[in-house]
C-alpha cells in the first residue's frame, strides 16, 4: 500500500501511551458532545472573546458579553477545558484560548469542515450503519427522497446548500491556479470537456486563463441550469456551453462531435462507485484520441503531505456513504489507477501537493 512519508510514520506503528490511548477512546465515545460544544463555542463568540482578550476572561464576563446564562456558560467552559480548546488560571479563574481553540476558530479548512458536518451530515449520520449494510445513502432521507444528494442539491435548505458548496468550493478553488498551469502547459488546449462541472467555477477560470479555449460542461440537466444562471454574466461566458447527461447511465455516451484536447474531472470521480468510475472513464476514452489528455483532480488520501489532511479525507468518505450516494469514497491512488487502466487508459504522470492536498492524474489512451 502506498503511503506518503507522513502517513507511513503515523499509520504503521503505535505512538500513544496506554493512558493517552484510553483518553482518546473516551474522546471518541463522547465525540458528538465534543463536536456540538466546540461548534457552539465558535457560534456564540466565546472563543473570539477569549482570543481577543489580553489576560483572559472570567465566567461572569463571558456571561455579560454573550447574554448566555451562567449555567450555559459553565457547561460550555467546563466541557471545553476537557476537550482542550481553552485553558484556565485556577487563581484568577480567568479563561484563555488554547492552541487547539485557536485553530478551531481561525483555520479556514476547519471552519468549512465544521459547517459541512453540522449542516449536511450530522443528523443523517445516525443512519450510517443502515447505509453501510444496504449500500444506499440512508441518511439522505433526512432531507428528501432522492437516490443521491446530487439530484436533490438544488432543493436542499439554503443553509445546507451554503455549507455543501462552501465545502466543495473551498477544496477545489485553492488548487485551480496550479491546475490551470498543468492543463494549459502544452499551449494547444482549445477544447475542454468539463465532466461534472457543477456551477461552472472551473469553466470560468479556464476561459479567463486562455482567451481561445472553449469549455463544454457535462452534468445533470438540473446542474446545467444552475451553471447557466451562475455564469450568464461572467466574462467569456459565450465560450461556455452545457450539455445535460445522467452520468450513471452507462449507455449515455460522451459527446464526440468535437475533438477534445482536454477532458477534466475535478473532485468528481469520488462521487461514484468503482464500477461506475470504470463506466465513466470508458466512455471518456471513447471520446479521446491519441492527442487528448484526461486530467483527474482528486484529493487522494494516501498522497497527503500532512496526516490531518488524510484524517479529513478518510472521514469524508463516511459522508459519501451515509448522505451522498451510499457507494463512493475518497480514493487511494492505487485504486484509482487500477480503475483508469481497466478503462483502456494509462496514467502518464501524477502531480501532487496542489492547493489543499489535491493531485492530478494525467491520463492518455493505451497504445
Amino acid at each position: 500500500m502506498h503511503l506518503s512519508p507522513a502517513l507511513h510514520k503515523a499509520y504503521t506503528e503505535e505512538h500513544l501511551s496506554a493512558r493517552d490511548a484510553q483518553r482518546l477512546a473516551e474522546f471518541i465515545a463522547f465525540s458528538p458532545m465534543v463536536f456540538q460544544v466546540s461548534r457552539l463555542m465558535v457560534k456564540f463568540g466565546i472563543l473570539d472573546l477569549l482570543r481577543d482578550s489580553d489576560n483572559g476572561l472570567t465566567r461572569s464576563q463571558l456571561c455579560e458579553a454573550t447574554g448566555l446564562s451562567d449555567y450555559a456558560v459553565k457547561i460550555l467552559l467546563e466541557a471545553s477545558l476537557s476537550i482542550g480548546t481553552i485553558l484556565v488560571d485556577p487563581e484568577s479563574e480567568r479563561f484563555t484560548i488554547s492552541k487547539t481553540g485557536w485553530f478551531l476558530l481561525n483555520d479556514p479548512a476547519t471552519r468549512v469542515n465544521m459547517d459541512f458536518n453540522h449542516d449536511v451530515n450530522y443528523e443523517g449520520l445516525f443512519r450510517l450503519e443502515e447505509a453501510l449494510k444496504e449500500g444506499r445513502p440512508a441518511g439522505l432521507e433526512h432531507f428528501g427522497p432522492w437516490p443521491t444528494v446530487y439530484e436533490g442539491l438544488s432543493q436542499l435548505p439554503q443553509q445546507v446548500q451554503k455549507s455543501w458548496f462552501g465545502f466543495d468550493h473551498f477544496y477545489s478553488d485553492h488548487s485551480f491556479d496550479q491546475a490551470l498551469e498543468i492543463v494549459f502547459s502544452s499551449g494547444n488546449t482549445r477544447t475542454l470537456l468539463d465532466v461534472g462541472g457543477n456551477t461552472g467555477r472551473w469553466a470560468q477560470r479556464c476561459v479567463a486563463h486562455d482567451k481561445a479555449v472553449e469549455v463544454t460542461i457535462l452534468d445533470l440537466p438540473q446542474q446545467i441550469e444552475l451553471m447557466k444562471q451562475a455564469t450568464k454574466d461572467a466574462p467569456g461566458s459565450d465560450r461556455i456551453d452545457g450539455r445535460g447527461i445522467n452520468l450513471l447511465d452507462a449507455t449515455a455516451p460522451f459527446p464526440v462531435d468535437k475533438h477534445w484536447d482536454a477532458i477534466w474531472m475535478s473532485q468528481f470521480l469520488d462521487c461514484f462507485s468503482e464500477e461506475e468510475i470504470v463506466s465513466i472513464l470508458s466512455r471518456a476514452a471513447k471520446a479521446m484520441d491519441a492527442d487528448s489528455r484526461l486530467y483527474i483532480m482528486e484529493t487522494l488520501w494516501d498522497r497527503q503531505r500532512f496526516e490531518p489532511a488524510a484524517l479529513c479525507l478518510t472521514l469524508t468518505s463516511v459522508y459519501f456513504t451515509a448522505i451522498a450516494n451510499g457507494n463512493s469514497k475518497m480514493y487511494h491512488s492505487e485504486d484509482l489507477q487500477r480503475l483508469v487502466e481497466k478503462a483502456s487508459l494509462v496514467v502518464e504522470s501524477i502531480h501532487d501537493n496542489l492547493g489543499q492536498g489535491h493531485s492530478i492524474m494525467v491520463c492518455k489512451l493505451k497504445k
